[in-house]
């Protein structure tokens, strides 16, 4: 990067004002709340939930794990909650690493049992007594485990945690104990998001839109990826972010067909785009935004076509959000309209074509999947938000699947055309004659990647959406025009 861009980069980043401090939004009343509502969800028993560990090598540093955030609002490692239903009532014990000099002089003081009570409003004992306490209950009462996983994407490869080995070799020990999971009953608690929720959500939103105006400044040819990753993850911090809801994605040229390409090391070159797909984590609640540049400031016309499709898809999803609409909605209209750009652009053979799956696809369950369309836009259309930037929504776990205020999610179509995307498909007649009637157009489009991503939540009266980062064709370049990567004030 040259000295002259660097020096306009680090002008506009240094000219975008401070947050003003923010208080923390959830009150203990509020964690006390969401244990008396799991407590509640259950007969009798006995509810396990494990925290993070300490970090082996301290790097990536310490980050408690989100369910067991959503019950304590207690953020130091090797930590876990019990809570105890009897008759009716529930009582919780926080169980905690004790206090020691030595461990202090590297790690840093641990809370006191009186710190404890006054944070959380929880008792608290000393780890060592965790199992005794367990034994002394387990085996009159079920036990209902809390999974210490990141995400509930993983909760059944994710086999090997401290949470799972522990209760894998108490159970072992005592052959009458039953254990149940209580994971599905903490998801529908964390999807609904009360209005503190919310308010952090907002402000990890607000930043993460920050990030992407600052990178306005960044994105030019012969840049680096990491250039732009630098310059995001710099606004988040200094704007009082934790840092990057997940690993960032900056992917150029044929970089942004790759979904979760993180390395961000190429080098930008003049007309091709490039995706970013960074946000903010603001006190535990992680945005997700994505935006494409044209890399040169102006899009291609291939690109420009590109986009449009997906700019419109994620306008026809957009349009289906209120309190009591079916969540399947957004996708479906969504996914038309990609299927109506595709065909247009000539990239598949109509709206409705299909073709010959590799083996094992099942089509007769999931017709999308065998679609043309599929193979340009092969991920889902959505996610809840939250302490995970993959959260639990309503409308995904509620019996009725519609959306209801308290849902925040994304909506981030795409469009990705990979050079070798009909290379590897099974060698059958329909196959062999679609692939003759579209190479020539993927040819044209080949190394695009376009995919639009913003967060949105329900209201009682509709919809609201939060990521108001530039997103039309003209306004994008227009801003790059003027290096428009100044960010507002967010109160």
């Amino acid at each position: 990067m040259r000295i002259s861009t660097l020096i306009r980069i680090l002008a506009c980043v240094a000219a975008i004002p401070s947050l003003s401090p923010a208080q923390d939004g959830i009150a203990t009343a509020e964690y006390g709340a969401r244990r008396d509502s799991l407590a509640a969800a259950i007969d009798s028993g006995v509810v396990v939930a494990f925290g993070a560990r300490e970090p082996v090598r301290h790097w990536p540093g310490f980050a408690q794990l989100p369910s067991f955030h959503y019950l304590t609002g207690f953020d130091e490692p090797d930590a876990a909650i019990v809570i105890v239903k009897r008759s009716g009532m529930s009582v919780a014990t926080l169980f905690t690493t004790p206090v020691d000099a030595m461990s202090e002089i590297f790690n840093g003081a641990r809370a006191t049992r009186e710190q404890i009570r006054n944070a959380t409003g929880l008792a608290s004992r000393s780890t060592a007594e965790l199992r005794p306490f367990l034994e002394s209950l387990a085996v009159t009462l079920p036990l209902y485990v809390v999974s210490d996983i990141w995400s509930r994407d993983f909760a059944r490869a994710d086999t090997m945690t401290y949470g799972r080995s522990f209760v894998t070799d108490l159970a072992r020990a005592h052959a009458g104990m039953t254990v149940k999971t209580a994971d599905p009953l903490v998801f529908r608690l964390r999807a609904k998001k009360s209005g503190p929720e919310l308010a952090l959500i907002r402000r990890a939103a607000d930043i993460s839109v920050a990030g992407h105006k600052a990178a306005l400044c960044a994105v030019r040819p012969d840049a680096k990826e990491y250039q732009v990753q630098a310059i995001m993850e710099y606004v988040f911090r200094d704007m009082g972010a934790d840092g990057p809801g997940y690993a960032s994605i900056v992917g150029s040229g044929s970089n942004g067909t790759i979904l979760h390409y993180d390395r961000d090391t190429r080098t930008m070159r003049a007309g091709e785009t490039v995706v970013m797909d960074v946000a903010a984590q603001y006190q535990g609640y992680s945005a997700d935004v994505t935006r494409t540049l044209p890399v040169s400031g102006k899009f291609s016309p291939e690109a420009r076509a590109i986009y449009q499709v997906v700019r419109d898809a994620q306008a026809a999803a957009e349009r289906q959000v209120k309190p009591g609409a079916p969540g399947r909605s957004m996708t479906d209209s969504s996914n038309a309209t990609l299927a109506e750009g595709l065909a247009r652009l000539g990239l598949i053979e109509s709206p409705t074509a299909t073709y010959d799956p590799p083996t094992g696809a099942r089509c007769a369950s999931n017709p999308a999947s065998c679609t043309q369309r599929s193979l340009f836009m092969p991920h889902g259309l959505g996610h809840g938000i939250g302490l995970d930037v993959h959260d639990p929504a309503q409308y995904s776990l509620a019996p009725d699947a519609t959306m209801k205020p308290g849902d925040a999610f994304t909506i981030e179509p795409g469009i990705y055309v990979r050079a070798n995307i009909l290379d590897n498909l099974p060698d059958t007649p329909k196959n062999r004659s679609m692939v003759a009637r579209l190479k020539p157009v993927v040819e044209r489009y080949k190394n695009i990647g376009v995919r639009i991503e913003d967060d949105y939540i329900v209201t009682p009266s509709g919809s609201e959406w939060i990521t108001r980062a530039p997103r039309e064709v003209a306004e994008l370049e227009a801003a790059m025009a003027r290096g428009g990567c100044s960010r507002p004030v967010v109160p």
